[in-house]
């Protein structure tokens, strides 16, 4: 497997566009997202927990119940959640990709993401759409537009690509993600379109994805809020002429490890965005009872303020990990517990057994100024393992969601 450039275009037959329609005061900020596929594909997507959703999640839900899509439109800058007329306007939508590209409605992924409970005036888009549509395109530039019109405080792209082996048919797989503030998911994350060349059948691409999310997506965190809009919708068109997954085997593990590089990256680049963020936590966890300890214990730590502050203030404060360990809710023995910080400026032993260890302050300091520091946690219960991805709290994420609205 190796990585490479193209985003949601690095597959055959995918083109992608972002343009600005209006729906966001600054010009400068593309507004308006299209994915399309030269052919039908397979499709399966996983969605936010939280029992306030947007609009669009209901409309995606019924158009691809079948298995089935062919294009993604997303705009930003409106959520379009809780508004009277939100699933009449998440279908205008898809009505506008059938009515210029010639895609049934029903075969249309559709979303949203921005403020919350402001109506959504479809018309910018309407009067843009052939502009959007002339704007389609199949590299790598075209991607990163399309990327762009999906941002709200995102501050970098969010972009990866595969390219793997099935069966020996060259296959691609590409993905583009935004996330930087209300993230904390439980199913999927913020919004995620990936696309791929790869020949599944539907039912074995949701088996796929819903196990991949629950240790990538679901073990990400910026600010433990669950958002209403959270989507991840992968589209496999079959282009690179594999034969048909429909059964577990070696073509299956070969498709979830390509998706489990796509996504982890993705991962990445969404925590190490966070609003206001200056480092990218990893919480990685072993010798848990279980998965699922391992999982919680993990997430626990990723999430927990106070360890969050600490790593912004480069402070080797252990205690809030064990403390975090503590509450989690998962079972294991904290006698056991050990505890390293480390990052790119070295490595440092701050907790044994469940009990503090000298260390150098100023050695311990050196490892958390950097800008990608791991929490590792051993304990001695298992061979539970698991890895949480999460961000510092800074000053700046108050500033920037104090006034988000306005």
């Amino acid at each position: 497997m190796n990585y490479i450039n193209g985003g949601v275009c690095a597959a055959k037959g995918f083109r992608a566009a972002g343009i600005h329609c209006g729906l966001r005061k600054n010009k400068t900020k593309k507004d308006v997202a299209l994915i399309v596929s030269d052919c039908d594909c397979s499709t399966a997507a996983v969605y936010t927990t939280n029992l306030v959703k947007g609009a669009p999640i209901d409309v995606t839900k019924r158009n691809i119940a079948n298995g089935v899509a062919r294009a993604v439109i997303c705009n930003s800058g409106n959520a379009n959640t809780c508004n009277a007329n939100g699933i009449e306007v998440a279908e205008a939508m898809c009505a506008l990709v059938e009515k210029h590209v010639g895609i049934p409605a029903c075969d249309v992924v559709v979303a949203s993401t921005g403020v919350i409970g402001q109506p959504l005036d479809i018309s910018p888009m309407a009067a843009h759409m052939d502009e959007l549509v002339a704007a389609l395109g199949c590299t790598a530039e075209h991607s990163t537009n399309a990327n762009e019109a999906i941002m709200t405080t995102d501050v970098v792209h969010k972009e990866v690509a595969v390219e793997f082996e099935i069966a020996g048919k060259r296959c691609a797989m590409g993905g583009i993600a935004k996330g930087s503030g209300m993230i904390h998911p439980n199913m999927a994350t913020m919004l995620v379109f990936i696309t791929t060349d790869a020949a599944i059948s539907p039912e074995l691409l949701q088996k796929a994805i819903r196990a991949d999310v629950a240790d990538t997506f679901n073990m990400v965190s910026v600010d433990g809020d669950t958002s209403t809009n959270d989507t991840l919708a992968v589209l496999a068109n079959g282009m690179a002429e594999n034969p048909t997954i429909t059964e577990e085997g070696k073509d299956y593990d070969d498709f979830c490890a390509a998706l489990r590089a796509v996504t982890s990256g993705l991962c990445r680049a969404i925590a190490a965005d966070g609003e206001g963020a200056t480092k990218l936590l990893i919480a990685s966890v072993s010798g848990a009872a279980d998965s699922d300890n391992a999982r919680r214990i993990a997430k626990s730590i990723i999430t927990s303020s106070l360890t969050k502050a600490a790593m912004f203030g480069a402070d080797a404060n252990w205690g809030r990990v064990l403390c975090a360990i503590g509450y989690s809710g998962a079972q294991v023995d904290v006698h056991k517990v050990d505890v390293d910080f480390v990052s790119a400026a070295g490595e440092v032993a701050v907790c044994r057994g469940g009990a503090g260890v000298e260390f150098s302050e100023e050695k311990a300091k050196e490892i958390l100024v950097e800008k990608e520091i791991t929490i590792r946690v051993a304990l001695g219960d298992g061979d539970g393992i698991a890895t949480a991805y999460g961000c510092d709290l800074t000053y700046d994420y108050v500033k920037i969601n104090g006034d988000y609205r306005t």
